[in-house]
């Protein structure tokens, strides 16, 4: 953590009541229960170390070792049981307060990215192992993507972050020659994803980002 601190990662400076607080470009929370949770649950019959890769608008934890037989990725966001592949370093780490309670690692990471306004944490098996993904703005081109929005939608979404919100009207004049039908279905599509928040009547309706951009 300390080495994220100094020398990979951004933080700001927030004011609370009369005191200064630090905050890391991702919740320090969610970072540590992801080192957490891999030295546990890595395979180390395996020869490949604990990965950690940082880009510009994600961060990359992935440790050697599938899932648990019984857990799948969907069971991970909700309540589940715990089955750590190393019992031992499991019981070191729950006795030096490292746990505080069992099988809540995963749903801890969800919790407090959604609680600094940024997109849950994705999880995955990859490379025969398990990986987890960390973005740190959800409105990113390749993210959006990733999410199966069209281009046009990536369009007004841009827009939507750059303006502060988009109508059906400014959509039409950066996406020319569409219908006001095939743009009120795009736009009724990202309010269903939850990407977007549609505000007002329905002649005066606008669309604004259902979380703030970091």
């Amino acid at each position: 953590m300390d080495l994220f601190k100094s020398k990979y990662l951004m933080s700001k400076f927030v004011i609370e009541g009369l005191y200064r607080r630090e905050v890391m470009e991702y919740p320090e929370e969610a970072l540590r229960e992801a080192i957490t949770n891999a030295v546990i649950h890595r395979d180390y019959i395996g020869p490949a170390p604990i990965q950690i890769k940082i880009f510009n608008d994600r961060i990359w934890f992935w440790n050697e070792g599938r899932l648990p037989a019984g857990i799948t990725i969907e069971s991970l966001k909700v309540s589940h049981r715990s089955s750590p592949r190393n019992k031992l370093i499991a019981d070191v780490f729950f006795k030096g307060d490292l746990i505080e309670t069992w099988g809540r690692g995963t749903i801890k990471m969800v919790e407090v990215c959604r609680d600094a306004d940024l997109p849950e944490p994705e999880f995955r098996e990859e490379s025969n192992g398990f990986s987890v993904w960390f973005y740190k703005d959800i409105y990113t081109r390749s993210y959006l993507r990733e999410m199966g929005l069209n281009e046009r939608q990536i369009r007004a979404m841009m827009f939507a972050k750059e303006r502060g919100s988009i109508t059906v009207s400014d959509f039409a004049d950066i996406a020319p020659g569409v219908t006001k039908r095939t743009l009120q279905r795009d736009l009724s599509e990202l309010t269903e994803k939850d990407l977007m928040t549609a505000v007002g009547e329905r002649k005066a309706r606008k669309y604004v980002l259902s979380y703030p951009p970091p």
